[in-house]
């Protein structure tokens, strides 16, 4: 199955993997402003902006 989605062996493929500095940011914005409640079983979500 790992051959139909990828074309190079994974070692070349993680060295392409160049995130901006922006989608960094965006995502240490967002999972600071991640809140998680737990009540019972129950996970809940919240977004805190």
């Amino acid at each position: 199955m790992e051959n139909l989605y990828t074309k190079s062996p994974k070692g070349e493929q993680l060295n392409r993997l160049n995130p901006t500095k922006e989608t960094i940011q965006f995502l240490l914005n967002y999972s600071k402003a991640l809140h998680i409640s737990e009540y019972d079983v129950m996970q809940f979500e919240v977004i805190l902006n």
